[in-house]
């Protein structure tokens, strides 16, 4: 069995896991630590290195950690929910020096997208999926023909004067308190607002709170098929292993 591990950091909680890249589960605990106040590099480095030691991980281990900002070629260009230091921060060289091994830094949505097209609700779809994670903000993957199309940062696009997730993410359900309807309706906003652009064939809806899609998916009002996202919370992991094992970043 092949495995890989992979680590998933959010504004709110970093996670991690061993995922056998054949079938995308997990075959470890999924360990989770809270996201260090502040979201600073460093401490966001001791809280991998303590997942990567819950999981008596090794040196070999391809490692993968997907992180809510712009990733290219391996630096973190934004910083959306954690700290600003993270602009222009060289992610995958101080990550991988400090932990002695290699590892592969990628946006978390568009880990959440490639294993939903790997292992997901979006194998073998054609045309364009546009995958939306609803979380701390609004992240998002396009996927052409199965192919990623990196830093598409849907959430923090312009919508009725904000960002969109600052109405429409699940924090903001939270935030204010909001019934499923009233939330849903926002969602469905912003659904429409992104259909109106793009065309998608698919509208994939993850994170944790698409598990209670029941309660909110009544209220879109869309032309494009949505479905809830197969992996659920567990889709930034199972992505960001999958595509450090198969040496497919920078």
């Amino acid at each position: 069995m092949t495995t890989a591990i992979g680590i998933d950091v959010g504004g709110t909680g970093i996670k991690g896991g061993r995922v056998d890249l054949a079938t995308g589960e997990l075959v470890s605990e999924r360990i989770k630590y809270p996201t260090p106040e502040g979201g600073h590099p460093g401490d966001v480095l001791d809280a991998v290195e303590q997942i990567l030691g819950d999981l008596d991980s090794g040196p070999d281990d391809h490692t993968g950690v997907c992180f809510p900002a712009v990733v290219t070629h391996g630096v973190t260009r934004s910083a959306a929910n954690v700290s600003a230091d993270w602009i222009d921060f060289p992610a995958t060289s101080t990550f991988g020096e400090s932990l002695g091994r290699d590892v592969h830094f990628v946006n978390d949505a568009d880990a959440a997208g490639v294993a939903e097209a790997q292992y997901g609700a979006a194998a073998g779809v054609p045309g364009l999926v546009i995958v939306l994670t609803l979380g701390t903000g609004i992240g998002s993957a396009f996927l052409m023909n199965g192919q990623l199309v990196p830093n598409t940062e849907l959430g923090h696009m312009e919508l009725d004067g904000v960002d969109a997730e600052k109405r429409a993410s699940n924090a903001a359900r939270e935030r204010e308190g909001l019934d499923f309807e009233t939330w849903g309706r926002r969602v469905n906003r912003f659904l429409r607002h992104v259909e109106k652009l793009f065309s998608p064939d698919l509208f994939l809806i993850g994170g944790g709170v698409s598990k209670e899609h029941e309660e909110f998916f009544p209220f879109f009002d869309v032309s494009t098929e949505v479905k809830p996202a197969a992996l659920l919370n567990n889709a930034g992991i199972v992505g960001a292993a999958y595509l450090a094992g198969n040496s497919l970043l920078d």
